[in-house]
C-alpha cells in the first residue's frame, strides 16, 4: 500500500471545476453509502438531468462558492465544494463551509483528501483557486 503522502507527491493538481468535469463530480458523489441512493451517476454528459446542470451553473455564478476538483493522472479523482458564509461574529467575519467531499476509490487511503483540505485552507484567506 502507498504511504499517505503518495497521492499529493505523485503530483496531484487542484482547480475549479468545469462543465465537462459534471460526470466525473457526479461518479464520486454516487460513491458512497448515502450517495449511492440519493445520486445519479451517468456515463455521459448528455445524460446529466437538467437540475445538476442548473445546480453546477449556479455554483460557478455565485462569488461565495467554489467547487475544487483533483487531478491525479489527468482525471478528476477528488471533488469538494467550498461555500463563504458572511456573519456578524469575529467583527463581521466570514466562514466557510466545506461539504460534497469525495476521492474516488481507486486512490482513498493515499492521501489526496488530506492534500485537498490542505489546498482548502488557504482558499480561505484568499477565495480563489489558483
Amino acid at each position: 500500500m502507498n504511504s499517505p503522502d503518495t497521492v499529493a507527491k505523485s503530483g496531484a493538481t487542484f482547480r475549479e471545476a468545469r462543465t465537462a468535469d459534471l460526470p466525473a463530480i457526479l461518479a464520486l458523489l454516487a460513491d458512497d453509502p448515502l450517495g449511492k441512493y440519493r445520486e445519479m451517476a451517468l456515463p455521459g454528459e448528455a445524460e446529466i438531468p437538467a437540475a445538476y446542470r442548473t445546480a453546477f451553473e449556479t455554483i460557478a455564478a455565485d462569488p461565495r462558492n467554489r467547487l475544487i476538483v483533483a487531478e491525479v493522472d489527468g482525471a478528476v479523482a477528488g471533488c469538494l465544494q467550498l461555500t463563504f458564509i458572511p456573519g456578524l461574529t469575529y467583527q463581521g467575519g466570514e466562514r466557510a463551509q466545506v461539504e460534497g467531499v469525495r476521492i474516488s476509490a481507486a486512490v482513498r487511503g493515499q492521501g489526496l483528501g488530506k492534500a485537498m483540505m490542505a489546498h482548502a485552507i488557504p482558499v480561505l484567506d484568499r477565495k480563489s483557486v489558483v
